[in-house]
């Protein structure tokens, strides 16, 4: 059954348009209920920051990112390791979310989110090479915001020794995106600024 499920949403995230109508539905079934689709489900309970997330809970923004990453998923490297990092680029929030002086924040959900789409992955397949490349993505997923910031976080080197810039600026793209109050104009800026930070052209097709 599990085995099943993961091979249905697999098809709905490369195959659909939306996929967020079938993960909608998905999320109701049975077997969303059973690990490791247990670490999505924890995500409809776990609230984010209204400033930066008034979508609402961390479910309703990564169905957000699904649909905007399958607009753009024929720019990618490989569109089922793209799909996969977008549906689990937060998957680390649900175990990372905080009040901190009475506000909501998820700090190094990124990096624990890598781990935990480790997990995920290999529950259903052996193929070292594509889990790891999903978890690379969602390991950079927050580039876009720490090279804009000037955070300490941010690892140019990292992203380019591993030839991920492209993707990782795709998905950073789609993620600001699925944002109930993104701003477009303001959010390719941020992702050309990583861009032009790790030497690649700024002006990409999909931008």
């Amino acid at each position: 059954m599990i085995t099943g499920a993961f091979n249905a949403v697999q098809d709905c995230l490369i195959r659909d348009a939306e996929p967020s109508v079938r993960l909608r539905c998905y999320s109701m079934q049975p077997w969303f209920d059973e690990y490791p689709f247990t670490m999505l489900k924890k995500e409809q309970y776990t609230e984010q920051s209204p400033v930066f997330h008034p979508e609402g809970s961390v479910w309703e923004h990564t169905v957000r990112v699904v649909d905007e990453a399958a607009k753009r998923k024929t720019y990618s490297s490989d569109i089922t390791v793209f799909m996969w990092a977008a549906l689990l680029h937060d998957i680390g929030k649900p175990e990372t979310t905080r009040i901190r002086k009475g506000k909501i924040t998820a700090y190094d959900h990124d990096s624990t989110g890598a781990e935990l789409s480790r997990r995920f992955l290999a529950e259903f397949t052996v193929d070292n090479v594509f889990i790891e490349r999903v978890a690379l993505l969602v390991k950079y997923h927050m580039q876009a915001l720490y090279v804009k910031k000037s955070l300490p976080f941010a690892d140019i080197r990292g992203m380019v020794e591993n030839g991920i810039v492209e993707d990782v600026a795709l998905l950073s793209f789609c993620d600001r995106l699925g944002r109930a109050n993104a701003d477009p104009p303001r959010e390719r800026e941020a992702v050309r600024a990583l861009l032009k930070a790790c030497g690649m052209d700024p002006d990409l097709a999909w931008l």
